[in-house]
């Protein structure tokens, strides 16, 4: 499935009284068409933060149980779209290819040296979720070591039981619990203002639905986190929400764009990224 990216226009509407100036993309025109893959536009070269730095999308491959592919939901076309909004919208430039489409890796943890390259890495859809012990371990050392760590896309309680068993494999809970993040942490307003947690469907169960949740028990969305001992969110964990799917998605359906990936996945996978690329 070809890659298509929302229109401009419904991106600028919200953010119009969300974002910093100085993070407003003033060189984007807002027409209203749908651009298909990326902007017309060239991208500025100049930064005001990260010199010689760029962000590279990092996904986390995993083994489950079933052998099911949970870790690669929403593979390639999410790990291309964020970084170019991420890009727009803010003040970090990212990797590209030599084909100039933005730069992604997948990143096993059993390669220690690989992972630690990347100072952010995204694990989507853990409900299934194994953990070796090598894997359980070299994790541990990158976060304690100043990595982090998305959690993102599963729901109910029985996929919940299923990663916390495994994430208690990298840490004890009683020394590093998983808490919930409160509204007034940084978090929910290093880039983006947010008064919510957003809860993201995925685009065919929203048009099939109508329904923002995706089961019975998992109407609430939730953002929970785990921190080192000086309070740094190591890890950030979304669960009851799909905001992999509101990156990959924005260009199929304009509706879907507005509400979820304009609204929703967008500004708070934008504030989880600059808050890792920042502490």
């Amino acid at each position: 499935m070809m890659r298509r990216l929302g229109p401009v226009v419904g991106c600028l509407a919200f953010l119009a009284g969300s974002v910093p100036i100085s993070a407003q993309p003033s060189w984007l025109i807002p027409d209203g068409r749908d651009r298909g893959r990326r902007s017309e536009r060239e991208f500025p070269t100049v930064r005001e933060v990260f010199p010689g730095n760029k962000f590279i999308f990092a996904r986390v491959r995993y083994a489950s149980w079933g052998g099911y592919w949970g870790w690669a939901t929403d593979y390639p076309d999410s790990d291309l779209n964020f970084p170019i909004r991420l890009k727009e919208l803010t003040t970090i430039d990212i990797e590209v290819d030599e084909s100039g489409e933005p730069a992604h890796v997948v990143v096993d943890l059993t390669n220690r040296r690989e992972m630690f390259k990347y100072p952010w890495l995204y694990l989507i859809e853990p409900g299934r979720l194994i953990f070796s012990e090598e894997e359980a371990r070299n994790l541990r050392e990158y976060l304690l070591k100043g990595g982090f760590l998305h959690v993102d896309d599963f729901w109910g309680e029985a996929e919940w039981a299923n990663f916390q068993r495994e994430f208690e494999k990298v840490f004890s809970p009683e020394d590093y619990p998983i808490r919930p993040i409160p509204l007034e942490h940084e978090l929910f307003h290093i880039v983006f203002e947010l008064t919510e947690i957003p809860q993201v469907p995925s685009i065919h169960h929203w048009m099939s639905t109508g329904l923002t949740y995706e089961r019975w028990d998992a109407q609430e969305p939730r953002c929970l986190g785990v921190s080192d001992p000086n309070g740094r969110l190591m890890t950030v964990i979304t669960h009851n929400t799909d905001l992999g799917d509101g990156w990959e998605r924005e260009g199929e359906n304009q509706e879907y764009f507005r509400e979820f990936s304009a609204k929703k996945a967008y500004p708070l996978g934008i504030n989880i990224v600059v808050y890792a690329m920042t502490h």
